[in-house]
């Protein structure tokens, strides 16, 4: 697979500046054995993002903030280790969403990070373990909040 940022760019996409912490955490944290953990980030990249799937936004919508929320995991995910290109495979991610009652589609809202992640790493690198939730409500009104574990290369 050709370099991170050049897919990035191939897919129309830029990194994101990392998002300011919200509250008393880190970030990220290494850990085990050249393993990274990232704090949970919601999908806000030009702007303020709130509502719930189901009520405020659609399926479609939210796929496209769990892609954004994934962006905002890379660009921590990048200042921790410097280089995306260091990244081993992706572990694990969890994906939060704030649903309307009846709203059953978590996981087709989740696979906007999914994809992105295979997008970008390849299908063997890129395709990681997952849960995706629904949640009553999100910190601050948020539709999508994503968290992830990453492998970095030795």
């Amino acid at each position: 697979m050709s370099d991170v940022y050049v897919r990035l760019k191939e897919l129309g996409l830029e990194l994101p500046k990392a998002p300011a912490r919200g509250g008393v955490y880190s970030s990220s944290r290494e850990f085990g054995n050249h393993l990274v953990y990232i704090s949970g980030c919601g999908p806000a990249i030009d702007g303020p993002v709130r509502g719930k799937v189901g009520k405020e936004f659609t399926k479609e919508e939210a796929q496209v903030f769990s892609r954004n929320s994934m962006l905002n995991v890379l660009a921590v995910l990048q200042d921790r280790i410097g280089d995306l290109n260091k990244v081993k495979q992706a572990v694990k991610i969890l994906v939060f969403v704030a649903s309307d009652d009846d709203f059953y589609e978590q996981p087709f809202v989740a696979n906007g990070g999914s994809q992105l992640l295979v997008d970008l790493f390849g299908e063997e690198k890129g395709k990681p373990a997952r849960s995706a939730v629904g949640m009553n409500v999100l910190p601050g009104n948020i539709p999508v909040e994503t968290e992830a574990i990453f492998e970095i290369k030795e």
